[in-house]
């Protein structure tokens, strides 16, 4: 899915992700027992995560693959995290790997469907390229934003939907607000493990950059992106209802 490339895969197709993860051929992301992160590690994430989700929080990870992001947010002392993936093939991969850390709950779901819970069930959303898969489906952008009104639903108020994406704001914060709610968004810009490899040689840098965005929710016209495939992480905050008005 780098860059936002869909290629001809229909991403919210439980056999195509079902076929992916029994495979025992291909890249360290196809599956079959291996294990392998989208975008970026929790090693990378943890300072913005640390920052923005308290450790007791009730965390729903959405399209969680085979990433080991929950099983290192376990280890780093979160309490309660729920994974959510709509291939059985992978959840039953997971639950296996994990089934001494009880922190972590494994489930197949659709995330364009989640009624199984209940409104305001969530502290946290997490989400890592699982909107942008969703953007790759046969039914986008509707699908999008079904599982979009679905977070909306699940998060409490004050909770925050974090999602980390290719998406610029033009590409994705429509959709986010079209969702049923109201937000307080702020962006951070990350650039990829590939670039910073590349440009820090072996020298300590920042990789997390905040960015402040327009009154319309743009990034700034003056702007210029370090590296071209950046993720873009939005810290998405629900607002209270009397807040929204």
């Amino acid at each position: 899915m780098g860059g936002g490339d869909c290629g001809s895969n229909d991403y919210g197709d439980a056999a195509y992700w079902d076929a992916r993860y029994s495979s025992s051929s291909g890249s360290p992301a196809s599956g079959a027992g291996k294990f392998f992160d989208w975008y970026q590690t929790y090693a990378a994430l943890r300072p913005l995560l640390r920052a923005r989700i308290p450790a007791a929080s009730r965390v729903l990870m959405l399209g969680c693959g085979n990433s080991l992001l929950s099983e290192d947010m376990a280890k780093d002392g979160y309490k309660d995290i729920v994974n959510i993936d709509i291939s059985s093939v992978v959840i039953e991969q997971m639950r296996e790997k994990h089934k001494e850390i009880p922190q972590l709950t494994y489930m197949q779901m659709d995330v364009r469907d989640m009624a199984f819970f209940g409104n305001e069930s969530f502290d946290c959303v997490l989400d890592k390229g699982t909107l942008d898969a969703m953007m790759c489906t046969d039914d986008a952008p509707d699908g999008a934003s079904k599982m979009l009104a679905e977070v909306a639903r699940l998060l409490r108020p004050h909770g925050i939907y974090l999602l980390i994406t290719y998406g610029a704001p033009k590409e994705r914060l429509q959709l986010v607000r079209q969702a049923g709610c109201s937000w307080s968004i702020a962006l951070y810009i990350m650039p990829t493990p590939r670039y910073q490899s590349k440009m820090s040689k072996g020298a300590p840098q920042s990789t997390m950059e905040e960015v402040a965005l327009t009154e319309d929710g743009q990034l700034p016209p003056d702007y210029v992106l370090k590296d071209p495939e950046s993720n873009f992480i939005y810290i998405c905050h629900k607002l209270a209802v009397k807040e929204a008005n």
